[in-house]
């Protein structure tokens, strides 16, 4: 073969080779852009799209429901929507308003209802298929047998002054009108809530009497709000909360005094300052029994605090049982006088003990004062200031007397109705 032959051979089967090449890497390319870039088929036909949700109604308690309790759950829900408008009404066409989350999805009413009342209660919702669906329910709330009211006073009796001041010995009193059966389930709706926070116990004196007290003392500017939130709570035996109550106060000046028996002395703190120094006549001693009753003479060691006040009061030994007409009997008229026990003890102006006041004790169990002191005592005091009486004899103090404070912690926690 001729060298230009040769030439041309060469060069052909170059060729045939390079489209062989070109030819397969097309065909491959073809294939990999056929798996990447071919459309989907859906074996089912075409993709549907989802139906617009309906709205769907849920109201508690359902219709003819009855005996409901007055602080059971009363709601609207709507799934599936928004509520576009919620109506609750009473059986006298009383509208009772609510509150209705930001997502209008949820309804309840705004305040408690009312005992032995009927009720309708309507609601419409809109789905996203912009169709408006609509429910109702009718019923009506249990009528307790009997119910109580709770009062929040000082031991002295009287009500807590909403935004008055008080001592630093001052002890809440919640008194109920009717015995209380379950005392556990009163008391968790009982609160006594503080600023600075203190910790505190309720105390059980009877069935329808509970204190409240810190472990010390209040710390002057401490306000305090009491909440009684009984209304509709069971208490027992087929009795109802009849009303919340409510109250707040602010702690003032710490004003303590302690009557010292040693030396017969009253000494009178303010803040922590001693203010006055003022000579008595404490309790002068002894019992005598009347018709089958022993009446102590003594005053009390323990820690009171002051109760009331009265200018004039009229003080007669036969309210404890001692005879007005008998050898140590009397009925008299007493000027400025601060109570600091339920039975009667008091700080008071008596000008006939005066050369004993300082020296030698001759009442019956109040300490006396002269008139100047007296006085002052009485301007100065405040329910709930604490006085202290040391070293006398007879029985101590007990917590009915308003010797709250003389019961140690430990004890007082105990009388708690709650574990």
């Amino acid at each position: 073969m001729s060298p230009h032959r040769r030439t041309i051979a060469v060069l052909a089967l170059a060729g045939t080779l390079l489209m062989i090449g070109v030819l397969g890497g097309v065909v491959g390319l073809g294939l990999v852009r056929c798996a990447d870039c071919a459309p989907a088929v859906d074996a089912d036909g075409p993709a549907q799209k989802a139906p617009p949700t309906p709205a769907a109604l849920s109201i508690s308690p359902g219709p003819g429901s009855a005996e409901v309790d007055p602080l059971a759950p009363i709601s609207v829900s709507a799934t599936g929507g928004e509520l576009v408008d919620v109506e609750m009404r009473n059986e006298q066409g009383t509208r009772i308003e609510g509150i209705t989350t930001p997502d209008r999805t949820a309804w309840k009413p705004g305040v408690p209802l009312g005992y032995g009342r009927n009720y309708t209660l309507s609601a419409t919702a809109v789905g996203a298929d912009g169709i408006a669906r609509r429910a109702d329910s009718r019923f009506s709330t249990l009528t307790p047998g009997n119910q109580t009211a709770v009062t929040l006073t000082t031991t002295g009796g009287a009500p807590i002054r909403d935004g008055g001041t008080y001592g630093v010995g001052t002890v809440v009193v919640a008194r109920f009108d009717e015995p209380i059966a379950d005392r556990a389930a009163a008391e968790r709706r009982m609160t006594v809530t503080t600023t600075p926070p203190v910790p505190g116990s309720w105390y059980w004196l009877d069935d329808q009497t509970a204190h409240w007290r810190p472990p010390q003392y209040f710390t002057p500017g401490t306000t305090v709000t009491v909440a009684a939130d009984v209304y509709g709570v069971p208490l027992g035996d087929g009795l109802y909360g009849q009303q919340d109550t409510r109250v707040g106060f602010t702690i003032g000046d710490a004003h303590v005094s302690i009557a010292d028996d040693l030396t017969k002395q009253v000494s009178v703190y303010d803040n922590g300052a001693l203010v006055r120094t003022i000579p008595t006549s404490m309790g002068m001693g002894g019992s005598e029994t009347v018709n089958g009753q022993t009446i102590s003479f003594w005053t009390q060691r323990g820690t009171y605090t002051v109760m009331d006040k009265a200018n004039p009061v009229v003080m007669d030994s036969s309210t404890f049982g001692l005879p007005v007409n008998s050898r140590l009997g009397y009925k008299e008229s007493i000027s400025f006088a601060t109570r600091i026990s339920t039975d009667g003890v008091y700080l008071h102006q008596l000008d006939s003990t005066v050369w004993a006041q300082g020296n030698t004790n001759v009442s019956h169990g109040c300490l006396n004062l002269n008139a100047d002191n007296a006085q002052w005592f009485y301007d100065f005091s405040q329910p709930g200031d604490v006085v202290e009486v040391r070293n006398t004899g007879g029985e101590p103090l007990q917590v009915w007397q308003n010797g709250d404070w003389s019961l140690p912690w430990d004890q007082w926690v105990q009388g708690s109705a709650l574990p």
